[in-house]
């Protein structure tokens, strides 16, 4: 598929002159497995850069967004980067988007720019002047296994996950936190980025006797294999829970594959609080019919803006020593609520949602959960 850079202006009505501003390059998946998280993201970012600049920019200059499509292998995500870098003046780079991608970009920037790094991860990050606001396993995972093991008495889990590095060190994570609440792994696979045959690997699944599933497949890949394992009649035997499974993955799954479905993320469109209704309202408001399904991948962008923002701010500019200065205990407001950085993370409070009925219904709250990870 052919890569593109679009550039959107979002500040207006200055006279004389063309006036100072700060370039942000936002970083989104348009293609590949993840393509169906590009829509709302765009979106979300859209939305973020309008409230930075209702309230006065970042250093008193206005915003501006170009997008790039890194829905593509590592290598060629890296040329997009470079291409708003230095072509285009870029000043600090926000990405939701998979670990691949966000690897080889921190080995590419190298702290030379700030990097927000929005998505849902294994942990472990800590590169110079890279900031996370994104889910970790410690968050995701440590609170909600031990919950489905006393809840839906889950305790063999089945773990199946894309071949990289995300979800790898989910599942190593997972397999401490389930040793750890009485629980046993009795199956671990890992299948091609892109696959959408899923037949063995669920005929495994049942040969193992697994009472829970733990999904690391993404967007068009967690769509096949969910519908298929409904297929199984597998729902019967083992609840599934994924990390990765926001409102369009479960849009894609369909009501009648979701039997005992659960996810675990910071935001879901459902949440019963005023900041995510607002959210959802406002894009309904400005986007009209074109508005995207609200969900926590591609609303994670709004937050990643909003810390880039923040930092900005707080430093007097995006150069990359100034914002590591003041970095830490950085505050922002986002639909997710407040939130304050600490060593390059983000404290999250996680929902446990029941996607059963074709929607998710949250059933468990954690509140303030530590990411895991200490970037000293």
């Amino acid at each position: 598929m052919k890569r593109f850079v679009i550039a959107t202006i979002l500040a207006t009505g200055f006279a004389g002159s063309a006036p100072a501003e700060v370039r942000l390059g936002v970083l989104v998946p348009d293609s590949g497995p993840a393509g169906l998280f590009g829509p709302s993201s765009r979106q979300a970012a859209q939305l973020a850069a309008e409230d930075i600049n209702a309230t006065g920019g970042i250093a008193g200059e206005p915003v501006t967004l170009l997008f790039a499509d890194v829905g593509v292998p590592p290598a060629q995500a890296v040329q997009s980067v470079q291409r708003l870098w230095r072509a285009e003046g870029v000043q600090g780079f926000v990405g939701m988007h998979d670990s691949a991608v966000r690897a080889a970009i921190v080995s590419q920037l190298r702290g030379q720019v700030p990097y927000v790094y929005s998505a849902v991860y294994e942990g472990g990050e800590c590169a110079p002047d890279t900031y996370v606001t994104g889910e970790t396993p410690a968050q995701q995972l440590a609170p909600v296994i031990p919950w489905l093991a006393e809840h839906e008495a889950a305790h063999r889990w089945y773990l199946i996950g894309n071949d990289y590095n995300w979800p790898r060190d989910t599942n190593a994570a997972a397999q401490d936190i389930i040793a750890a609440s009485g629980g046993a792994v009795v199956g671990e696979e890992y299948v091609p980025l892109g696959s959408s045959d899923f037949d063995a690997s669920l005929a495994r699944i049942r040969a193992s006797g697994a009472d829970a599933v733990l999904v690391t497949l993404v967007g068009g890949d967690s769509v096949a294999f969910n519908i298929a394992y409904a297929a199984f009649g597998l729902d019967g035997q083992a609840l599934r829970l994924g990390t990765l499974i926001e409102e369009n993955t479960l849009a894609g799954i369909g009501a009648a594959n979701a039997h005992r479905l659960f996810a675990s993320m910071g935001f879901f469109a459902s949440i019963d609080s005023e900041a995510a209704r607002s959210f959802d309202a406002r894009l309904h408001s400005r986007f009209g019919a074109e508005a995207a399904q609200p969900n926590g991948l591609g609303e994670s962008l709004y937050d990643g803006l909003m810390l880039m923002a923040a930092l900005g701010n707080a430093a007097g500019s995006l150069e990359p020593g100034a914002v590591a200065a003041v970095a830490d205990g950085v505050r922002y407001s986002s639909p997710r609520g407040n939130a304050r950085l600490d060593h390059n993370h983000v404290a999250q409070t996680i929902y446990l949602a029941d996607g059963s009925s074709g929607q998710f219904a949250t059933v468990a709250r954690f509140d303030t959960v530590p990411a895991g990870v200490s970037c000293e």
